[in-house]
């Protein structure tokens, strides 16, 4: 006898086994069959809760992206932290912790996933945005920041950073990169009219993520030095 499952109990079975398989497989080499047989469920089922697997992809990089949101909200709302202390600890709640978030994230940098890719960008600008406004109200509030526009200028530092630090889509060497995450730091400290070096800190949050991905896409190239 089929066994009913409520929506989303179901809806994230076939998340949970389709990120799976994404994996191990590749997300070009899966296909909604593997899908189907894996979960033990009929094709129409499928489609009652997805259009394509594309469509599944995307709804996996949306879990991603709400876990982070998530994480960075409960930083926000933590007033033992400092602002720089939740800065720090919500730019770091981005970073891929975990091989399967690591290779999901592989797995849109394949140039047939360019279009899921940038989305994951976008939404992440747009959910994390406000928590990070949130931050430098903050900031503002207790004299650290000087600025007018603080939504804007989050958006703008989010959107640099989010895109010249992708290592999927430039093929920086860790020594240009170093350099731009001087640039960012210091961009960082005069939009939001930050005390000069107040932003330090970020040069270890940025460099080891830039110059970690960096030397990993040298290696698949087959550039690394040896």
């Amino acid at each position: 006898m089929r066994i009913s499952k409520e929506y989303e109990e179901r809806r994230n079975e076939i998340l949970d086994v389709a990120e799976t398989l994404f994996v191990m497989k590749g997300y070009l080499k899966t296909t909604v069959n593997d899908i189907l047989q894996e979960v033990g469920i009929a094709k129409g089922t499928f489609y009652y809760y997805f259009k394509s697997k594309e469509e599944v992809m995307d709804a996996i990089v949306m879990r991603f992206v709400s876990v982070g949101v998530t994480a960075a909200k409960a930083i926000v709302d933590n007033t033992n932290l400092t602002v720089h202390e939740k800065f720090f600890r919500i730019i770091m709640e981005q970073k891929p912790t975990t091989n399967v978030k690591e290779e999901m994230i592989n797995q849109l940098h394949q140039i047939n996933n360019a279009e899921m890719h940038q989305k994951s960008l976008v939404e992440t600008i747009k959910q994390l945005s406000p928590v990070l406004v949130e931050v430098i109200e903050q900031g503002i509030d207790e004299g650290l920041f000087h600025t007018l526009y603080p939504k804007e200028v989050i958006e703008f530092l989010l959107v640099s950073s989010t895109f010249l630090f992708d290592d999927g889509l430039f093929n920086w060497q860790p020594n240009e990169i170093i350099q731009k995450v001087q640039a960012f730091i210091y961009t960082m400290e005069v939009t939001l009219g930050a005390e000069k070096g107040s932003f330090a800190y970020m040069t270890e949050v940025f460099g080891d993520i830039s110059i970690e991905g960096a030397e990993k896409g040298s290696s698949h190239n087959g550039t690394s030095e040896k």
